[in-house]
């Protein structure tokens, strides 16, 4: 039986530390150990051979907590260039640092093209040399996922622990645990078992081709998180905006408010021309659409996140100033 050929494109991350012995698992950054590229990641994980024929692709070596817009342009010419040169390719796996996977994945599936290869993300929550590492079954998880028909067609998925979900629904809930990996509202996609790669459902919004094009674009507008607090007083928001803010992501108490100083603050930053989008810090669930807030130009982030809001409103803001535009992005994206 022909095996599918998988590209394995690794960014660093947990899934390619090294600690100084089989128990460090939790302080491997200060080990002093270089992170593993993609030929070593594949190279140390024969069963790969066993489900695919696994191109290794080198790209970067960095904690996840380094990734920002730079990172991101590239790896999306990365994507593009891997495709290129490799026209049989059945899909394509990113190894990534689980602190802002979920962004990266997210905005991946806002800029690449839907062109019938699946891309799938992956990380660890135990470094490479860890005991019981869960990288190598996560590895092999998310390139049996990846070189998957049926996996055409879903968007940008992320493949850990077994299981697969979208990138939009999907977010890290723990520091530690190996089930870190959810999506609170609406469940996983499906799994990838010893028998084979099963799907339950489709997600329901994500674009059907590539909606924003970030190649050309060198820096993208600042946009900011404003996290909701008992008592806040507004100082944050308007630092942003004194920091050049084009847009704000409240991050406000559920289903969707905030203390009376930190509306009067995002108030100000709307009438001066920064789009204000309203987000909560629950971690599930719908921002509910207050009038007050509406009458105000605040923006309804739907269900996702801070954190995807943000990405979202950073690429809306490259093509859009206009909130009734962006609110529908949001809406459907």
């Amino acid at each position: 039986m022909t095996k599918p050929k998988v590209a394995v494109i690794g960014t660093g991350g947990t899934i390619a530390s090294q600690g100084v012995g089989p128990l460090d698992v939790a302080d491997y950054a200060s080990s002093g150990l270089p992170l593993l590229d993609a030929e070593g990641l594949v190279a140390g994980v024969p069963a790969l051979k066993l489900v695919a024929d696994v191109v290794p692709v080198l790209f970067s070596a960095i904690p996840s907590t380094a990734v920002g817009w730079s990172d991101w342009r590239a790896l999306v010419a990365k994507v593009a260039e891997v495709k290129a040169a490799h026209p049989d390719l059945a899909g394509i796996v990113v190894t990534h640092g689980t602190a802002t996977l979920e962004e990266t994945a997210y905005l991946l599936s806002l800029t690449l093209p839907d062109d019938g290869v699946p891309v799938v993300l992956t990380g660890a929550q135990r470094p490479f040399t860890g005991l019981s590492t869960d990288g190598h079954m996560n590895l092999v998880a998310a390139v049996r996922a990846a070189g998957a028909p049926a996996s055409r067609g879903r968007g940008v998925l992320v493949v850990l622990n077994d299981e697969i979900h979208a990138a939009r629904e999907v977010t890290k809930t723990s520091t530690g645990r190996l089930q870190t990996f959810r999506s609170p509202d609406l469940g996983v996609l499906g799994h990838v078992d010893a028998d084979g790669v099963t799907y339950w459902r489709r997600p329901e919004r994500y674009p059907p081709g590539r909606l924003f094009d970030i190649r050309g674009i060198e820096a993208p507008p600042r946009v900011d998180v404003a996290y909701s607090v008992a008592g806040g007083d507004g100082v944050a928001t308007r630092a942003f905006l004194a920091a050049g803010a084009q847009g704000i992501v409240a991050a406000g108490f559920a289903p969707g408010f905030t203390s009376p100083a930190e509306r009067e603050a995002l108030a100000e930053a709307a009438a001066g021309g920064c789009v204000v989008v309203m987000s909560s810090r629950a971690g599930s669930g719908r921002t509910f659409p207050a009038r007050r807030y509406q009458a105000q130009g605040i923006v309804n982030a739907d269900n996702l996140n801070p954190q995807k809001a943000r990405v979202l409103l950073m690429l809306a803001l490259t093509v859009t100033r206009d909130r009734a535009e962006i609110a529908g992005l949001f809406a459907t994206n």
